[in-house]
């Protein structure tokens, strides 16, 4: 290529932006060639991904959690929850009946969001508590950039500390954090828009606190549980992976346990469908009704003993026997009574909160993070589209970062054009993955608040439990070393891509 060694190579070079200007066609159309045809299929959707090194063969107690963790469900749950809360807002909460005409959006938001209250402000935030400009949204529109800067005070950071708690229940922001909260985002955005739409005054709080509410009548009320319990070959996925998964460690001697929110009749539908009549032989204790994150930390509800009919026992529990039913309780004595403590326990769940941040914080255990959406994310970053964006838009950056010292007129105007070209090409890569909202697992580069989480409060994550039958019972997990800032030669990002033809790998193959 004309100039890529002056170009490309980690060296002083005198040539200036405007002197690169007429490279930089020939540059964008080499760009498709750093990538050979194998890099396009890097990355494996079942695989399961280490943030803590961890070997299996040191653990000996596996627990689960149910929803979308030991039960995978199918997205057409969604629209159901979605219409039935609508539905309840309009019947019981007397909301316009105007509202009915919005169906459910499964494209509209993603999972980790956060919501201003007060501000009716629905806005994708990273690692730093910044938000994504071009990701805050006012119903189903849009919000300016520079209208939700003036809302924050002339910055992008939200202070999270001061309005929003650890698990991110508000008060004045709220996290969404669980895959049931993707209908309940849909719903709240949609109401919002009906009001604004119509000129209708509304008290911000009020509008949110009652769409929430809806939502969780839509389980309380036990809709949710009906609808799978009546089809549940549509709505319960990878059920016989389960069983896999469950039969294999159980084989291996290894003990096993549940604890859900879900109630009893509920879980055991769900169970005899995967597993068989003969599941609670699988697991050595079942707690349900656990009303987690309280559980992990409230140490005054005791255990109370289920019959076969689920009905309460008044029995005082002493111990906790395979084959039966606990509801309630509390971790404290689950540890006293199992004496299951520290790293060799390693519990599976979806929500990062409700499920595994006070396990990891605060009682060691080993976690795992069942994240469904890795799935369809790695399956976007394997395309050609997005890795050639991807790498285009790193040597962009390095252009940037080299020749922002040139001062001529001319060269600022290449320089302008370079930083435009990246951002419209960092609107293209986010639009891969979700056209209002992007990945969930980054803003343009930074980590968002929800990966931050991710990583923090998980040793492993994957996107379903049959990723298990994958590795056998006694595999260690390494994670990858990822570099400091201060430890990462430029380019870094390329280079773990294995593109043999990046800019910088000649120069750079030493450091491996």
């Amino acid at each position: 290529m004309l100039g890529s060694s002056a170009l490309w190579a980690g060296k002083p070079t005198s040539l200036s932006p405007a002197s690169l200007l007429h490279l930089l066609p020939t540059v964008s159309i080499v760009s498709a060639d750093l990538l050979p045809p194998e890099v396009c299929s890097l990355l494996n959707p079942a695989a399961i991904y280490a943030n803590n090194e961890i070997s299996l063969s040191d653990v000996e107690v596996y627990g689960f959690d149910y929803d979308y963790t030991l039960a995978q469900y199918a997205d057409a749950l969604h629209p159901e929850i979605f219409n039935a809360a609508r539905d309840i807002l309009i019947e019981h909460y007397k909301y316009p009946e105007g509202i009915r005409k919005y169906d459910y959006n499964p494209s509209f938001a993603i999972r980790g969001l956060h919501y201003d209250i007060q501000k009716s402000l629905l806005m994708k935030i990273d690692a730093f508590h910044y938000v994504q400009l071009g990701t805050a949204y006012r119903g189903l529109q849009p919000v300016p950039d520079e209208e939700v800067v003036d809302l924050y005070g002339g910055t992008q950071h939200i202070p999270l500390y001061q309005m929003s708690g650890f698990y991110g229940k508000g008060p004045s922001i709220k996290q969404f954090m669980d895959i049931f909260s993707l209908p309940e985002m849909a719903l709240l955005s949609c109401v919002v828009d009906h009001f604004l739409g119509h000129g209708l005054e509304f008290d911000q709080a009020h509008l949110y606190k009652d769409v929430t509410d809806a939502i969780r009548d839509v389980h309380v009320k036990g809709l949710m549980y009906q609808w799978i319990e009546r089809d549940m070959e549509k709505y319960i996925l990878r059920g016989e992976e389960t069983f896999a998964v469950l039969g294999r460690l159980a084989a291996h001697g290894k003990q096993l346990f549940l604890i859900t929110n879900s109630p009893f009749s509920f879980v055991d539908k769900g169970m005899r469908h995967m597993v068989g009549p003969d599941w609670r032989q699988l697991f050595d204790v079942v707690i349900v009704q656990a009303d987690k994150p309280s559980f992990f930390t409230d140490r005054r509800k005791p255990f109370r003993k289920l019959d076969e009919m689920g009905s309460l026992q008044w029995d005082r529990i002493t111990s906790l026997e395979k084959g039966k039913i606990y509801r309630q309780g509390n971790l404290f004595d689950f540890l006293r009574l199992t004496e299951w403590r520290g790293p060799r326990v390693l519990y599976f769940g979806d929500h990062l909160y409700s499920d595994l941040a006070d396990l990891m914080l605060r009682h060691g255990w080993r976690t795992g993070a069942i994240i469904p959406e890795l799935e369809r994310e790695i399956r976007i970053i394997n395309t050609e589209q997005y890795m050639h964006s991807l790498t285009w838009q790193q040597a962009l950056t390095g252009l940037l970062e080299r020749m922002q010292t040139y001062e001529d007129a001319e060269s600022r105007q290449v320089l302008a054009a370079w930083v435009k070209e990246r951002q419209e090409l960092r609107c293209v890569t986010k639009a891969l993955f979700n056209a209002q909202f992007g990945s969930i697992f980054r803003t343009f580069h930074n980590p968002t608040y929800f990966s931050r989480r991710l990583v923090r409060f998980s040793d492993l994550y994957m996107a379903s439990l049959s990723c298990l039958l994958n590795y056998r019972v006694d595999f260690t997990f390494y994670p990858r070393r990822t570099p400091l800032q201060h430890e990462a030669p430029l380019w870094m990002d390329q280079l773990c891509t294995g593109c043999m033809k990046t800019p910088f790998l000649g120069d750079m193959a030493h450091i491996r």
